[in-house]
């Protein structure tokens, strides 16, 4: 029996038990990921079409939806124009669009200018969810299919099953290039951190890449590092040209989107931060949060991305992102000029009688090295913004090769031999 004088106190501690204890409730319900989403059932181990994911994250199916709303695909060229001189002799030459967003994967690889030649089944490789389970089929015959035969069979474009354990909805590498360059470095990524993870399953896909010549398998260049010289020194010390420059002659390798690389090192990565944090931030669906599957520019959802851990505000973040975009592209136009220039001096010092060979030699060489610093910068999306120091030093050497070559091209033509 409770003493009378003592009853109001107790009614009035367990009136504030109950508000703490339904505020923590709701705190945690509004502060934890997927508190209302979770398996209804089971998810097949193999479950390729997003949608049935969809039943059991619907929250998360629905902000995956909202990558229809990236529909821009413009030219390359619109506004890079040295770029079709650049990769004369080469399918990019001919056709050269933005990406759209991921689920466009499958058709935009196929909407591509039918003279734009696809070197074959590889070509598919993170286009789709099916992906992992036609190399699993086919194991290593599937790099040597065409184009054609893996991308008639495939439906669905990038989804949940291409980075989740659907029974666990652990992140996963799902794309052997990438497990099989961590091994060539010794390294074993299964013992990433889960904060590792949420980079590594982008750079299953956004890295440089090329197709080993004889068995066309696609293949991460990274034997020797990830950076733009340590890549290109890999090409070298293989002797490995993708194709010739038909004006210049020059044996050159091809850059390709290497986001997760030039991340790597950079002010956000070393501060502890992933791809996901920026690209895939927590955001609110009713009374839970999220990570959002709405892959875009952190510019597109800048609260959510940037004022987490910047609190300059919107503005002013809007302007450091722009000003660094504006003086690298400002930067990455000059190379691009130079780089056409050396071309050019290259071929007129090819079409003069008598030139020095050896001068004409080294004249390539620097346009080799030259165009892959530019190019290394100018396919990775983001204008430098992923790592402005690591942009603008390889622009740096690519304004200062092409000078080189164009030097060298003139001193063939002066000293014939």
């Amino acid at each position: 029996m409770i003493p009378k004088e003592y009853r109001n106190l107790v009614f009035f501690s367990l009136v504030v038990i109950v508000i703490l204890g339904a505020s923590v409730f709701y705190f945690y319900n509004a502060h934890n990921t997927d508190l209302e989403e979770g398996p209804l059932g089971e998810i097949a181990a193999n479950e390729v079409d997003p949608a049935v994911w969809g039943k059991y994250y619907p929250k998360h199916y629905d902000s995956y939806l909202e990558n229809f709303q990236n529909t821009a695909k413009p030219s390359h060229f619109e506004t890079k124009p040295y770029m079709e001189p650049i990769y004369a002799g080469l399918g990019y030459a001919v056709e050269f669009n933005e990406p759209r967003g991921h689920l466009y994967t499958l058709d935009d690889i196929r909407e591509v200018n039918p003279n734009r030649y696809k070197t074959g089944a590889a070509c598919n490789t993170c286009k789709s969810s099916q992906i992992p389970g036609l190399i699993d089929k086919y194991g290593e015959d599937y790099y040597l299919k065409s184009f054609e035969e893996i991308n008639s069979q495939l439906k669905h474009p990038i989804a949940c099953l291409d980075c989740h354990d659907p029974k666990t909805m652990d992140l996963r590498i799902s794309r052997p290039a990438l497990i099989e360059a961590f091994e060539r470095q010794g390294k074993d990524i299964t013992k990433a951190t889960r904060q590792e993870m949420r980079s590594l399953v982008c750079a299953q896909c956004h890295v440089t890449y090329y197709f080993r010549p004889e068995t066309k398998k696609l293949t991460f260049p990274w034997d020797n590092g990830i950076k733009a010289d340590q890549i290109l020194a890999y090409f070298d010390e293989k002797n490995y040209s993708e194709w010739h420059h038909p004006d210049a002659g020059t044996g050159l390798a091809k850059a390709r989107h290497a986001e997760y690389e030039i991340f790597m090192g950079s002010t956000h990565q070393s501060a502890g931060l992933a791809c996901a944090d920026c690209h895939m931030p927590y955001v609110k669906q009713g009374n839970v949060k999220i990570s959002s599957h709405y892959w875009t520019s952190p510019l597109n959802n800048i609260e959510e991305s940037c004022t987490v851990c910047h609190r300059e505000g919107v503005d002013w973040l809007e302007s450091r992102v722009k000003d660094t975009q504006t003086k690298t592209k400002e930067i990455q136009d000059i190379a691009g000029e130079a780089v056409v220039q050396a071309i050019n001096e290259i071929k007129a010092a090819k079409d003069t009688p008598g030139v020095n060979q050896e001068l004409l030699k080294q004249a390539q060489d620097m346009h080799r090295k030259g165009q892959w610093y530019l190019d290394y910068v100018m396919v990775t999306n983001g204008y430098g913004f992923h790592n402005p120091t690591e942009s603008m030093n390889n622009l740096g050497k690519a304004i200062d090769y092409a000078h080189k070559a164009i030097q060298f091209a003139k001193d063939a033509v002066k000293n014939p031999a």
